[in-house]
C-alpha cells in the first residue's frame, strides 16, 4: 500500500505504507518497528517473527539459569541441614537459622552465585515483560514505532504529558488491525517481497 505523495525525504523514493528510514542503516524499511542494537539490524515486515523467536529463546535461557541456580542453592541447604542448624545472636542466645540468616550465609559462602541468581531473576523479568510488550504488539498488528507515536491516547490524564486540551485533538485508532489470527498470520507468515514473487511466476 502506497499513499499518494508520499516519498521519503532522505531517499527520494516513493514510500509505502507503515515504513521509515533508519537513520543508523541508513535505509527504508517496511513496517519499520525498531532498530535493535541487540542484533545490529531494523526489525521490520520480515524479520519480525524472528525477532519474537529471538525474545522468546532469551526469555527461557534467563529463566532456565534462575530455576537451576535455585535448585543448586536449596539443594545445598537440605544436604547440608542448614534449616537445623543453630547460631549466637547479639544477645548471646542460640536462635535457629532463620530465611535471612541463611541468604546471608549462602551470600557469603557463595557470593557469586547468589549475584548471579539475582542477576538472572531481573534479567527474566526485564526480558519477560519486553516479550510481552513484543507479542501484545504482535496481536493487535503494531508496531514500536506506531505505537510510540500514536498510542498515547491511555496517558492523556498524566500532567506530564498531557498538552493543553483542544477541539482538534483525536484519540490514536489502529486501522491495520484485522483480528488476531489474521495479524499474528501477517507476522508469521508474510507475504514474500516483489522479488521474490516474481522469481516465483518466472519459474512457473
Amino acid at each position: 500500500m502506497f499513499p499518494k505523495n508520499v516519498r521519503c525525504s532522505t531517499c527520494d523514493l516513493k514510500k509505502p505504507a507503515r515504513s521509515k528510514h533508519c537513520s543508523v542503516c541508513n535505509r527504508c524499511v517496511h513496517r519499520f518497528d525498531h532498530h535493535c542494537v541487540w542484533v545490529n539490524n531494523c526489525i521490520g515486515a520480515w524479520n519480525t517473527r524472528y525477532f519474537l523467536i529471538y525474545l522468546l529463546t532469551l526469555s527461557a535461557s534467563a529463566a532456565s539459569m534462575a530455576i537451576l541456580s535455585t535448585a543448586f542453592l536449596v539443594h545445598l541447604g537440605m544436604v547440608s541441614d542448614l534449616y537445623q542448624k543453630m547460631y549466637i545472636d547479639e544477645f548471646g542466645q542460640f536462635q535457629v537459622i532463620d530465611t535471612v540468616v541463611l541468604i546471608q550465609y549462602l551470600f557469603l559462602t557463595f557470593p557469586r552465585i547468589v549475584f548471579l541468581l539475582g542477576f538472572v531473576v531481573v534479567l527474566s523479568l526485564l526480558l519477560g515483560g519486553y516479550l510481552c510488550f513484543a507479542v501484545y504488539l504482535a496481536a493487535t498488528n503494531q508496531t514500536m514505532n506506531e505505537w510510540y507515536k500514536g498510542d498515547w491516547a491511555w496517558c492523556q490524564h498524566c500532567p506530564l504529558v498531557a498538552g493543553p486540551s483542544s477541539a482538534e485533538s483525536q484519540s490514536y485508532q489502529n486501522i491495520y488491525s484485522h483480528g488476531l489470527w489474521h495479524n499474528l498470520q501477517e507476522i508469521f507468515l508474510p507475504a514474500g517481497p516483489p522479488y521474490e514473487r516474481r522469481n516465483e511466476w518466472k519459474e512457473r
